[in-house]
Parts: structure tokens; sequence; C-alpha cells
């Protein structure tokens, strides 16, 4: 079990390797000022590389790996020597977990959380010893069939108080390791019919576990972000987490918004209709930004695909509008990705995750030259530059009404002619870059 990855070595930046090396990410490279390793802020995954078997919605598994099922402790701390070993060999920053992910369930709550106490101590040794820190902990409240009307929504108060109990768990381990972030993901937190849903009891009942969590953080001290993932249809047809926009709009209702950003999935937003970018930059305009989790979906099919990005531009535009926004805070870059269920070895872990940070290395690249170069902005700038004479800022100006600017268009006979966009171009100014 312990040589699962012996005989692979660290990988290093070797621009003209053959074999498994980084050809495009260097940790130390500096870009924008700030080592390209600090900008990324990698985070390696524990539930797809570790606990997920290879199975899909027509077969079962497909991986045969030592610590499987992982449904005793001695397996489970097989399972993370192994995860602790990977992430040496990648040299990743920070790593994620879900409580499910780390530790066997119980036959009851309280052994249950026994387990994640002792399963943290077997992490808090690894990080001391030098493994990676934490990105950021979560609890699973999707895959046990008693969530399977919802966690925090759900009709049963039981399954609130159950979910109370678990998160104030997570929430108290992720603290314990120095998490820089704690991930709300409601996983099933929506519905499959309307004939048995109170929509506004459901909303109710959400909106005062997530302030709850809010509370309880201030509570132990905890000075990491709350972020709640947005995930569209899947599991449950009609999320309430559906999208960026719909999230702010859930925290503005219950005066949240300043305290809970989001960590925003690629192929989420691709489910959601939307592009990454567009998510991201959404999420920067309302001022809730946090985090990312890195992959893409099969663009021909209908789910959350989860697969390694492949995408130079694809993710080019995305970190121009995480950089454009500032970059990361207490967020990071988290490969929340999986291989194809026919890529059965230890080397498919390690080559994944080395030929998606080659990719974001590229795409950071790029984001960076695009946005030093200012010539987008410039244009951008250009196309409102009208809205920068005192008129037109008093439009907008506290106390104006619409009689009064009406009353000026037609005084001055306006007669407005469009403009050009220029997309095609700007789209071509993109690709000098990418």
């Amino acid at each position: 079990m312990a040589g699962y990855f012996d005989h692979i070595a660290p990988i290093s930046y070797d621009p003209d390797s053959d074999g498994l090396a980084y050809r495009h990410y260097n940790p130390d490279e500096i870009v924008m000022g700030k080592r390209m390793e600090d900008h990324l802020r990698f985070a390696v995954c524990y539930w797809h590389n570790f606990v997920w078997e290879g199975n899909d919605p027509f077969g079962g598994q497909t991986f045969d790996r030592p610590w499987f099922p992982a449904d005793t402790m001695d397996l489970a701390r097989k399972k993370a020597d192994a995860a602790f070993d990977m992430f040496r060999i990648l040299g990743v920053p920070y790593y994620c977990f879900h409580d499910h992910d780390i530790r066997p369930e119980g036959d009851s709550l309280a052994e249950s959380h026994a387990r994640l106490t002792a399963m943290g101590d077997v992490l808090e040794q690894k990080m001391a010893d030098g493994g990676p820190k934490l990105l950021w902990g979560t609890a699973n409240m999707f895959s046990n069939r008693r969530y399977m009307a919802g966690a925090s929504t759900n009709p049963d108060p039981d399954v609130f108080a159950y979910c109370a109990s678990t998160v104030r768990a997570c929430m108290d381990l992720t603290h314990r390791l120095e998490g820089e972030n704690y991930v709300l993901w409601g996983g099933r937190e929506g519905y499959e019919t309307l004939l048995n849903t109170d929509l506004s009891r459901e909303f109710e009942q959400m909106g005062r576990f997530l302030s709850m969590v809010v509370d309880y953080k201030h509570k132990i001290g905890f000075q990491g972000a709350i972020l709640i993932e947005p995930k569209p249809q899947e599991p449950t047809k009609h999320q309430y987490d559906y999208d960026v926009a719909t999230v702010f709009g859930f925290l503005k209702r219950f005066g949240l918004e300043d305290e809970v950003k989001v960590n925003i999935e690629q192929g989420h937003a691709i489910l959601a209709g939307h592009s990454f970018e567009h998510e991201i930059a959404m999420a920067n305009a309302l001022g809730i930004f946090g985090s990312i989790d890195m992959n893409r979906n099969d663009y021909q099919s209908g789910w959350d695909t989860d697969q390694f990005p492949n995408n130079v531009p694809e993710v080019a535009l995305a970190y121009y509008e995480i950089l454009r926004g500032g970059g990361f805070g207490s967020g990071g870059t988290n490969f929340d990705a999986k291989l194809r269920r026919q890529s059965l070895d230890a080397e498919d872990l390690i080559a994944a995750h080395v030929g998606a940070m080659d990719v974001c290395a590229r795409g950071l690249r790029a984001a960076a030259a695009m946005l030093e170069s200012d010539s987008l902005e410039m244009k951008r700038r250009a196309r409102y530059a009208g809205w920068d004479s005192p008129e037109a800022q008093g439009y907008l100006a506290r106390g104006a009404t619409l009689d009064a600017i009406a009353d000026q268009a037609e005084a001055k006979a306006l007669n407005p002619q469009p403009v050009s966009g220029r997309q095609e171009q700007l789209e071509a100014l993109v690709n000098r870059f990418v």
C-alpha cells in the first residue's frame, strides 16, 4: 500500500522533458509581480481522486485502489497516506476534502464525529510533516439516503438538526487545520416536483441554516471565508443555488451578502447556460467572488462530467476576469476533476493534474499579458467614455429624475446613432495572446 506512488518521482519544471514534468507551470516564475504558485493557489481534491471508484450510471467500479472500499479506519489511514504522497509528488500548496472523504461513516452520529476527529489527527500530523495546507473543508450532505429530500431544506426537522451537527463538526476540523475557507455545497437543496414542495418554507430553512453557519464562524473565531458553490439542475432539476446571480439574490434576502462568497465551478457554469468567465465576472461585479473549482464539461453531454481542463483559451479568459478583479484572496484553483473510468493507473492520476496545471499556467500567462497590454481595457473604457462627462454623471446622481432627463433629451432633440461593439475584432485580439 505504502508504495502505490513510490515509482513516481516528484514532478519538476522541465520545459524540454519528454516524461512526467511541468512544461509550463513554474511555481517561482514571476507574473505581474507575484509568483505563479501564489497566483494560482492550486489545490487537489480528496473525493474524485481517492474516493470515486470509476462507476457511472451504466456501470460499476473500474478502479482498483489498495485502500478501497475505505470503510474501516485502517483503510482511511492508508487512503490518507496515498493522498499525501500524491500531494507531495505534485508539489501543490493546498488540498480540499469532505468529511465523508476522509473518514468512514459510523453507525451513529457520535461515531462518525469520533472518526472525523481521529482522522483530523492524521491529517494534522501529515500537514505538520510538510504536507500542503487546507484550502477548504466541507460536509457531504448529499450522498446518504437521509438527504434524498435535501439537507437544510429537508421536510424532516431531524435531518436539519443532523446537518447542523455535521456542519459544526466539519467547521471545527477545518478551523483546527487552519483551513482558509469553508464551503457549503447544497447538493440536494432543490426540489423534484412542486406537488410535494413548500418553496417558501424551504427558502426560510436554508436561509436560517446559512445564517447560523455564519454566526458559528464568528463564535469560534474562524478567519476563513464561508463559500457557497452554485450548481444548477444536477442532481435535482430545480436547484436553489442555480448560479452566481441566484445565490446573490438569496444572500441579499437574508442579509448575508457581506458574509458569504461563492466558489465557482466551470462545469456548473456551463450547466447553467453561462461561460466560466461570465460567472467569475458576475461574482466580482457583485462583490462575492471567492474561489474556483477548475474543470470542464463535455459539451455534447447534458450533465456535469468533471473533466480536467485542456482548453487554454477558455482558461485564459477565466483567469483574465480573476486578475481583473484583483486575484484570489483566500480562494484558489481546486481541481474538482476526475479521471475517465478507463484511466486505471497511478500514473494517470499524476499525469491528469500535471497536464491541467500546465493548462492553467498557460492561461494565467496569457491573461496577465492581456491585462498588462491594456488592449481590451482601453477599448472597454472607450466604449463607455460618454458616461465620464459631468452631464452624463448627473443622470445617475441622487436626486436626478426621469422628468429632468427626459426634458434634456427633448430640448437637445437627441438622435443617438448606434456604435459598433467590434466583437469580432476583440475576439481576434484575444487570440493574439492565447
